[in-house]
């Protein structure tokens, strides 16, 4: 199903073959890669982290979308997109390192370059909504709006790295083992 909605001209967002020659995408890791990111602590940190956010996102867009429908509980939804804020940051960190350890760069990294200019994106809707809050700038409905669009900006961003994640794994299951590789 993914495929068939997947319209993006490279095709390692989804593992395809590229559409302009025909050949296999380049592998997302290279076995070196795959070795450090198997074996970096912050592959775990990553995995934990994603759901975590993908959990305060779902309970504060429900608490934003109330507070536009009713007019209620605006400092509980102020709070939680605070909260949905810093759980990003912290995942942007914590990522940052993780691509450091992994590709040798702190962002950017050929196999995520995409991923990583969308998350700047994301990163700044969100920062603008806490300047907004904290610099009381707009009223409540306008501020809900704004977090409305960071929070659009992270779901397109959630889809890239699902992507990305599925890709890998298709990846992987054709490529030999690294234990494999090392009997031999």
């Amino acid at each position: 199903m993914i495929d068939a909605l997947d319209s993006a001209p490279w095709g390692a967002a989804s593992g395809r073959r590229c559409p302009r020659t025909g050949q296999p995408q380049p592998a997302l890791y290279t076995a070196e890669e795959r070795r450090r990111r198997d074996a970096s602590p912050w592959t775990m940190v990553q995995g934990v982290l994603a759901p975590l956010q993908f959990a305060v996102f779902l309970v504060s867009l429900g608490l934003v979308l109330r507070y536009l429908a009713t007019g209620d509980g605006l400092a509980t939804a102020t709070g939680s997109v605070v909260v949905k804020t810093l759980v990003l940051y912290t995942i942007m960190i914590t990522g940052c390192i993780w691509e450091k350890e992994v590709f040798g760069r702190w962002l950017f990294a050929p196999a995520f370059f995409w991923e990583d200019v969308f998350s700047m994106l994301v990163l700044a809707l969100h920062t603008a909504y806490l300047v907004a809050v904290f610099a009381g700038i707009g009223d409540g409905q306008g501020q809900m709006l704004l977090a409305l669009a960071a929070y659009a900006a992270y779901v397109v961003n959630a889809v890239q790295f699902v992507l990305k994640l599925r890709a890998a794994r298709r990846q992987e299951a054709r490529m030999p083992s690294l234990d494999g590789m090392q009997a031999t």
